[in-house]
């Protein structure tokens, strides 16, 4: 590893730790020659997925766009940033083991809502809103109506 700042090849570890549920090392280091410390983090390489739009289109499948729309349906809820990227870490786990190089975006927002559900019911809900097209309140009451009736199944499983 070359130093950030001397640029010569040569350091030490001096500490490893494993972050966001084991899916990313990261390294303390420090430079042989200048002493300077500095932070590495390895992750596991993943293959190019594509995502296939509903028109039809496909584009390359993009971490910080589902990161945002979560957190936009998060925002001002109670749900920190480690809970949202531990959703996306969840998601990227699952595409990686069941899909080889393209998935349908109705999919990966189906994964969205199931995490959600289990987080936040108001979040699940904006979150929807978006990814169900509610196109009047008859269609935003259904699927309140069908939380309510997820929530009471989860009681009686307790």
């Amino acid at each position: 590893m070359k130093c950030p700042r001397c640029g010569r090849d040569g350091d030490r570890v001096l500490e490893t730790r494993g972050s966001q549920a084991g899916s990313v090392v990261r390294r303390r280091r420090q430079c042989n020659d200048c002493n300077f410390r500095f932070t590495t983090y390895e992750t596991v390489e993943r293959i190019p997925l594509v995502v296939m739009k509903r028109d039809g289109t496909r584009e390359p499948y993009d971490r910080t766009k589902l990161l945002n729309g979560i957190a936009i349906a998060c925002r001002k809820r109670p749900i920190s940033v480690d809970k949202i990227e531990g959703v996306v870490n969840d998601i990227e786990d699952h595409l990686s083991d069941h899909y080889q190089t393209e998935i349908k975006s109705s999919d990966i927002g189906r994964m969205v809502l199931e995490n959600l559900l289990d987080i936040d019911e108001v979040s699940y809900v904006r979150f929807a809103s978006v990814y169900r097209k509610f196109t009047n309140i008859d269609k935003f009451a259904r699927e309140l109506s069908k939380i309510k009736k997820e929530r009471r199944w989860k009681k009686k499983q307790r």
